[in-house]
């Protein structure tokens, strides 16, 4: 990744992991296909009837290429180029997402029988899961570090509930609301003087009388959709409170990667180790928030809220590496990824010339066909995969939080292996 990212100590889930996932896959960004044209999923509860598939399908080669490069036969997502050779919670949440908006249900019960078996000791319905697995110091293989990734949790909750929709699968229903309950019990706590809040992980995150928070952890359109499927949970109250706790944390426009409520202060201060500043975890913020539905009343606040990246590109400077969400300071040169991650965001604020800068940015297929990114680290490529793959239309979320599919715009996948 460029840019030297400091990191906590191996017992805490940080999301600077982005070094954990280097040498990535793959992807081809030239789709002309657009969300009008998709014929969306209806709402049924079951899988769509088999139909001819369009003149002109989508290939969808940058996910492919990365299921080919990052995932395992046996659904470990891994990242080949770090020394532990780990897989982590989220990479893991993040592949059964995409392999839900993409219709393969072989993938995604691949992905999630690996992250049960050695993640969740045999069950993500009665175990949290570890976030980091890998080679260890000592030899062998297995769990780095025990602790839970509240993200990750729900990634993994919300595509095991949507699956059970989607495809008909009351198992994976079942399994994603029991995760869901954990969550709600283990990583959902209420701050004082402030209300319900999500917490990274569920241990050492108060140090005295504050607590850790990570902005980047909380999409609204998960929230909201938790909301309506557990109206009797807290997540009606952790959506509100994640809505005021953006707004506060960004005096400036921009995000940070961590910040902090203080106990005594009744007030968000500045993370304790991180700072100010905002970088690789907070670009997932402008990309979560510019994926909610044009209708969605969470929407309108955020974006104005989040405007930081707006002005820069208003101003034509480029989006930065780094930036001090308390002064709006910038510094370096945000990587490709960033700017995958920005295409909903730019689309959502309505800046068409500054969307088609970006889109310019990103790379295009090789000459053989195959995507030419396959030297970017995993984590821009992630954020490539959701931004690209939400433009495109292969997936949107609706006001209530539900997924809604493209499947019949995707080609069917060829799998040799």
């Amino acid at each position: 990744m460029p840019g030297s990212k400091p990191t906590l100590p191996s017992s805490v889930p940080d999301r600077r992991r982005r070094s954990l996932f280097a040498a990535a896959a793959a992807s081809a960004l030239a789709w002309t296909g657009t969300r009008a044209a998709a014929q969306a999923t209806p709402p049924a509860a079951s899988t769509p009837p088999a139909a001819p598939m369009p003149a002109t399908c989508h290939p969808a080669a940058d996910w492919n290429a990365f299921v080919a490069r990052h995932i395992q036969r046996d659904g470990r997502v891994i990242d080949f180029n770090t020394p532990q050779q780990h897989s982590t919670s989220e990479g893991q949440s993040y592949c059964m997402f995409l392999a839900l908006v993409h219709n393969d249900r072989e993938l995604f019960a691949r992905v999630l029988g690996w992250a049960e078996t050695n993640l969740a000791n045999g069950s993500i319905a009665k175990n949290l899961p570890a976030w980091q697995w890998g080679r260890k110091p000592g030899g062998g293989w297995g769990v780095l570090d025990p602790n839970p990734a509240s993200d990750a949790d729900l990634w993994i909750a919300y595509a095991l509930m949507e699956a059970g929709r989607l495809w008909n699968e009351p198992r994976y229903a079942s399994m994603g609301r029991s995760l869901l309950a954990m969550v709600a019990r283990e990583e959902v706590v209420l701050l004082p003087g402030f209300g319900r809040m999500l917490l990274p992980w569920p241990k050492s995150v108060a140090t005295g009388s504050v607590w850790r928070l990570n902005p980047s952890y909380m999409p609204l359109q998960l929230l909201r959709y938790f909301q309506q499927t557990d109206p009797q949970g807290p997540w009606a109250a952790v959506a509100d409170n994640t809505v005021r706790l953006l707004a506060a944390t960004a005096p400036r426009g921009f995000s940070p990667d961590w910040c902090a409520w203080s106990e005594d202060a009744r007030a968000f201060v500045a993370d304790p180790e991180k700072g100010t500043v905002g970088s690789y975890d907070a670009i997932r913020v402008y990309l979560w928030a510019g994926m909610l539905a044009e209708s969605s009343p969470d929407r309108r606040p955020l974006l104005q809220a989040l405007a930081g990246p707006k002005r820069l590109l208003a101003d034509r400077q480029p989006i930065p590496e780094l930036v001090d969400t308390a002064t709006g300071t910038v510094r370096g040169m945000g990587p490709l990824g960033f700017a995958g991650a920005l295409l909903p965001y730019l689309k959502a604020q309505d800046m068409p010339e500054a969307l088609t800068t970006e889109l310019a940015r990103l790379p295009n297929s090789r000459a053989d066909g195959q995507p030419s990114t396959a030297l970017l680290p995993y984590y821009e490529q992630m954020l490539l995969l959701f931004g690209q793959a939400w433009l495109d239309g292969r997936y949107q979320f609706l006001r209530n939080g539900q997924l809604q599919t493209s499947w019949r715009l995707l080609c069917r996948p060829t799998r040799t292996a």
